[in-house]
């Protein structure tokens, strides 16, 4: 059985939190099936994943082959069950569209050929760029119904609520994706006509006249004609209200193909819909991807999200980015919908196999760590294995008439590649999956604790992929919000704050009922230019109410069609006087003011120049003297203004802000460089983990305190260069009671209080550590006898140092000769020791 809770995986009764690799079957001969799980298992995984294509398994004359009697790799239950014969679970992706470099993103050539209506034309009537389709005509529905009831009944007599493996279903992949990348949105007739409904639906008629000046929504060509070339009349309000239809369009689309599972026996599992949105090694517009699809599974019962990202290196440049992501996700997910990733990258980085460009080992391990702290449930590494592209049944005269366009081989950068033989990341991706497996039971009980702080989610911020790109407001728009929207201009203000030690979550403000001053005492705001009327005085209240803010970016003057509201702007008192910008000519430049003084004068590349009613001035540009940094009161709250992108290096002014405002960091550590990240995870229980990355390429020496208050007894945690570490508190090892929960003759509990070096296994009797670059020393509450498996072991009972407690003992291991990773064990007996 499978139960979704409390942002909780509950597999069998137990949470769970389920690790994966992506094989495809369709891609490896039959017989090397079972080599590709072995080495899966054998890397710590408890659960294998592989799309589904239709391309693949609908033969030349429309049939669909998912027995294997076209083709014996095509025998989708023969994978699945030889997985389960191996102790894996499955994730099964069916599509319709896969993507996986396949043509046609997975769907047949049939289906373009049969029905050439389902192939959107877009802005001015141009055709398309990609092989997407109107994931509402009816042909296509009816084509989708038809796969569905070929493949979901081979699911369903697997499912593991019927004693199988199949543990959760992705519905479709990377919905809206192609329509975001070529900013190039479906507008068939049909839509068109459907779209026209919805707006009737929303607007009363007097309304849309005269938000649609002279469209006429009821003429199917003037509606054509107006909506695919809008007049700059209204092509900011379209944006608007093409962006929510879509959202509303996604919805019915997915409720359709789980309408379909379902009918043909599929249910009773999760099902998934995987987030598309990171470029060029940044998270920046992967809330797109969120905006676009929220509406499909945020609050629907039985539907989770999972993220798809690819970052390459975790490095302090993209760091914000991933922590972003997850919080992001987890602000528009409901009390049980848990964090999860069906695409996390596990690749070397080569996939154009010209050696432009190779990921730093630690690539992996570092996104594993900093998702897991952050509540990810299920982590599929993708691409995990390898392999060969066939042809397809009927050539089409393409060059190679192979599945897919990358050639012969598939997944060449894979941890386990084409032919089977290991890749340069399989290692590490195994050694983070065992580790994550040694506390997996823990871990998976566990939520990341935050401080009294919030990031701000406006997901209408990212709403820009439905832009006409030849009207003027809508350009403006959209370029204002691409540089203030994601975590502060440039990313400033979500890095320092994380350098600084802090731990947050976020919170949606288009939801009414989200922000108040007692769930978020403290907001942070990357705010743009534009902003709702509705956000705007939600802020306000929340302002007037005691809440405090952090806003950095710019205070909104226009909602997001361009027409003036300065909602916020009047309740903080300020009037803004320009935008400045800086270039090769005009060197702008700030200086502190207030508490923020004294400063170095900086240099900026934008200031919005403000005029302050009240408050303190804490920026000043240096040429004008005018403001563009502020601390305000607003009725029973306060906010603190930058409105230019103040350098994040200078974490400790980003600290005293947030303190003004109220809020400390909890964890603190006294690291001089700003490359550690440092977070925490608690259960109900109060047994908790710290994680720890060290994202530089030097080593770090720290120690840790939290509330004022030392954690491990003052001794320093050694963290080599590009790894992470998770450090136990209170975790309770042996409880010491029998079957009934009755206190065993001799056996007292067995708690680890905390230790310096990474679990790196549990078992009965025993913990095993993994021996780091430096000593590691760890405390214990028990009554029982220790000792170790090391001749150097040293132990001391009771008055540990800076940490005394009847029944503790110290254990130190040294510093590891063999260099980092050598585990060391330590065994209680079964009677306790004198």
């Amino acid at each position: 059985m499978i139960d979704v809770r409390s942002k909780r995986l509950v597999v069998d009764g137990s949470p769970r939190i389920l690790l994966s690799g992506e094989v495809h079957y369709f891609r490896l001969a039959r017989h090397d099936w079972a080599d590709r799980l072995d080495k899966l298992v054998a890397a710590g995984a408890d659960t294998v994943a592989s799309y589904i294509p239709w391309l693949c398994h609908e033969d030349k004359v429309g049939g669909i082959d998912v027995t294997g009697r076209t083709r014996p790799e095509l025998d989708l239950g023969a994978f699945v069950d030889l997985a389960r014969e191996r102790g894996l679970y499955f994730l099964a992706r069916p599509g319709p569209f896969v993507m996986a470099e396949l043509k046609n993103e997975g769907l047949p050539y049939r289906l373009y050929d049969e029905h050439p209506e389902i192939h959107p034309v877009s802005w001015d009537g141009e055709p398309v760029p990609t092989r997407t389709v109107d994931y509402l005509a009816p042909a296509y529905l009816a084509e989708v119904e038809r796969w569905y009831a070929a493949v979901m009944p081979v699911l369903a007599d697997r499912l593991v609520t019927r004693g199988g493996n199949v543990v959760a279903v992705q519905l479709d992949n990377e919905i809206g994706m192609l329509s975001w990348v070529t900013g190039r949105p479906d507008l068939t007739d049909h839509l068109l006509a459907d779209l026209a409904g919805w707006l009737r639906e929303r607007y009363d008629a007097d309304a849309l006249a005269a938000r649609y000046p002279g469209l006429a929504l009821d003429d199917p060509a003037a509606r054509a004609a107006g909506i695919r070339s809008p007049r700059e009349e209204y092509a900011a309000a379209l944006l608007q209200d093409l962006g929510r239809y879509m959202r509303a369009r996604f919805a019915r689309y997915v409720a359709a193909l789980r309408g379909f599972a379902e009918a043909a026996g599929v249910s009773g599992v999760p099902f998934l819909v995987n987030i598309h949105g990171t470029a060029d090694g940044r998270g920046t517009p992967f809330p797109i991807g969120i905006s676009q699809l929220m509406d499909t599974y945020r609050g629907v019962p039985g539907m989770l999200s999972g993220s798809d990202h690819y970052l390459g290196d975790l490095t302090t440049r993209n760091a914000a980015d991933l922590y972003l992501m997850n919080a992001f996700m987890d602000a528009v997910h409901d009390a049980d919908q848990p964090l999860t990733s069906v695409e996390f990258e596990a690749g070397d980085g080569d996939y154009a196999r010209d050696q432009a460009t190779r990921y730093d080992p630690s690539a992996v391990d570092l996104k594993t760590r900093l998702c897991v702290a952050q509540g990810n449930r299920l982590l599929n590494y993708y691409l995990f294995a390898g392999g060969i592209n066939p042809r397809l049944d009927t050539p089409v005269g393409d060059g190679n008439d192979r599945i897919a366009f990358t050639g012969e081989r598939h997944g060449t950068g894979a941890p386990v590649g084409a032919l089977g033989e290991l890749g340069l990341t399989y290692s590490r991706t195994a050694a983070v999956m065992h580790a994550v497996r040694a506390v997996g039971g823990k871990l998976a009980t566990m939520d990341e604790e935050h401080d009294d702080l919030a990031m701000g989610f406006v997901p209408d911020y990212f709403m820009t992929e439905t832009a006409y790109p030849k009207s003027t407001l809508a350009r403006e728009v959209v370029g204002n919000l691409e540089r203030h929207r994601f975590g502060g201009p440039g990313q400033l203000m979500a890095r320092a704050v994380l350098a600084a030690g802090y731990r947050f979550g976020a919170v949606d403000l288009q939801d009414r009922d989200a922000l108040t001053p007692r769930t978020t005492p403290v907001l942070m705001l990357a705010s743009a230019r534009y902003l709702a009327a509705p956000v705007q005085s939600r802020l306000v209240s929340y302002l007037r109410a005691g809440g405090r803010l952090l806003l950095c970016g710019e205070v909104p003057a226009y909602d997001l069609e361009g027409r003036p509201c300065t909602t916020l702007q009047d309740a903080l008192g300020v009037r803004p006087l320009g935008v400045r910008h800086g270039d090769h000519e005009y060197f702008l430049s700030v200086c502190a003011s207030g508490w923020a003084a004294p400063r170095p004068e900086v240099r900026v590349s934008y200031a919005q120049l403000l005029q302050p009613g009240t408050g303190t001035v804490l920026l000043r540009e240096y040429a004008s003297g005018d403001a563009c940094g502020l601390d305000v009161r607003v009725g029973a709250g306060r906010a603190v203004v930058l409105t230019t992108d103040y350098p994040g290096n200078d974490v400790a002014f980003y600290r005293t802000a947030l303190e003004t405002l109220g809020v400390r960091a909890g964890l603190r550590h006294d690291a001089l460089r700003a490359g550690l990240l440092v977070t925490s995870t608690r259960n109900q229980r109060g047994e908790r983990l710290v994680h720890a990355l060290n994202l530089d390429g030097y080593d770090a020496d720290f120690r840790l305190s939290e509330d004022d208050r030392t954690l491990f007894g003052g001794h320093p945690v050694a963290l080599p260069a590009r790894s992470g570490v998770m450090l136990p508190i209170d975790l309770d090892l042996d409880p010491g009671v029998g079957s009934g929960s009755e206190p065993r003759v001799g056996h007292s509990p067995v708690r680890l209080a905390w230790a310096t070096a990474e679990i790196a296994a549990v078992s009965p009797g025993r913990v095993a550590f993994r021996a780091g670059p430096g000593e590691c020393v760890a405390a214990f509450e028990t009554e029982r006898l220790l000792h170790g498996d090391w001749p150097d072991a040293t132990f001391t009972r009771d008055g540990v140092a800076g940490d005394e407690r009847e029944g503790r003992w110290l254990v130190r291991i040294p510093a590891s000769s063999g260099g980092s990773g050598q585990v060391r064990t330590v065994i209680w007996d079964s009677v306790s020791g004198d």
